[in-house]
């Protein structure tokens, strides 16, 4: 019989198993790491360094848009990007047990990048100028294709029937769904005009790791094929003074191997409107894996949605005053 959860039928034991199926020997010292939507360990292994086991969400991903994810890392590895590429055993570089997908990566430590140095998003401009040229290179066939659209559709069609809000708010919430989609054909027409390639997806400084002053991407697990502001708007804090001198050292560096999409800017706090929207129907989503109300405890009260749609009411302001001025 199945339990509630697929994860729940996880446990060390059968993944000590699958890793020696394939020919990987632990010393039995596994270490979950900080991951939600998959699962990833730190694992040791008999006389050789230790490794990261990534066991993908079963029923996300296909193996064939899971395999891309992989293909483009090595793809970027080649070309001498700094990315954690999945290890090749047996000729494979991912595996499948019990229903399971899991790939293997060699431990790469480092901190997390921090923004307000200059210099420093000189330097990642260049390095997401490099990844873009890659990702220009070739096409996915699988991965997702980025839209603005869906995910605000999507959240209504869930949170309409959901019980996660009281009945006020989700009338408020609905309503306030309808109304940034109002805004969005401005911010479509920029999108619908912006080239779509191959992008890490999530290029938030938690997935860029300093290490003895050298840059790593890591968690390329939301590639898809979308523009190349998905991967910048997330890089920008602050006034809007303090954001366009971030563009201006992001774009200077971006340059020297990309030119830098300079017509998509307005399309920032649309796509930082759509993430708003997408992480909460993402936890509503996932409510029943065990890990969720454990890491997100204050999801779903009052005070969350109350303030999540006072965000939300802001950034639809801010889509307007946008849209309007463009006319």
């Amino acid at each position: 019989m199945e339990t509630q959860h697929p994860y729940e039928r996880l446990t060390q034991d059968r993944l000590i198993d699958w890793l020696e199926a394939i020919g990987l020997y632990t010393d039995y010292r596994i270490y979950p790491l900080n991951s939600y939507e998959n699962r990833v360990y730190r694992v040791g292994v008999e006389d050789d360094s230790p490794v990261v086991i990534k066991v993908y969400r079963p029923n996300r991903w296909s193996k064939a848009q899971i395999q891309e994810e992989l293909d483009f890392t090595d793809q970027l590895a080649e070309a001498e990007i700094p990315v954690v590429p999945a290890q090749q055993i047996n000729g494979a570089n991912l595996h499948e047990q019990d229903g399971f997908l899991f790939a293997s990566f060699p431990m790469r430590a480092g901190h997390a990048f921090e923004l307000d140095n200059p210099d420093q998003l000189y330097r990642v401009g260049q390095l997401l100028g490099r990844l873009h040229s890659v990702g220009k290179q070739a096409s996915f066939k699988t991965r997702p294709v980025m839209t603005l659209l869906e995910p605000i559709q999507e959240a209504r069609l869930f949170f309409q029937d959901s019980d996660m809000m009281s009945a006020d708010i989700k009338h408020n919430y609905l309503d306030c769904l309808t109304g940034i989609e109002s805004q969005l054909p401005y911010f479509q027409r920029i999108f619908d005009q912006s080239e779509q390639f191959r992008i890490h997806g999530d290029f938030h400084p938690g997935n860029i790791l300093t290490r003895d002053d050298q840059l790593l991407v890591v968690d390329f697990d939301d590639t898809v094929t979308g523009p190349a502001m998905q991967d910048i708007w997330k890089l920008l804090s602050g006034s809007a003074h303090e954001q366009a001198q971030q563009l201006n050292e992001l774009e200077e560096g971006y340059e020297q191997f990309c030119e830098f999409p300079r017509k998509e800017i307005p399309l920032a706090e649309a796509l930082r409107t759509v993430h708003m929207i997408k992480h909460a129907l993402w936890i509503a989503k996932r409510w029943q894996d065990p890990a969720f109300p454990v890491a997100f405890s204050w999801f779903g009260t009052d005070r969350y949605w109350s303030e999540h749609l006072m965000a939300l009411r802001e950034q639809w302001a801010e889509l307007q005053d946008r849209s309007s001025a463009s006319l």
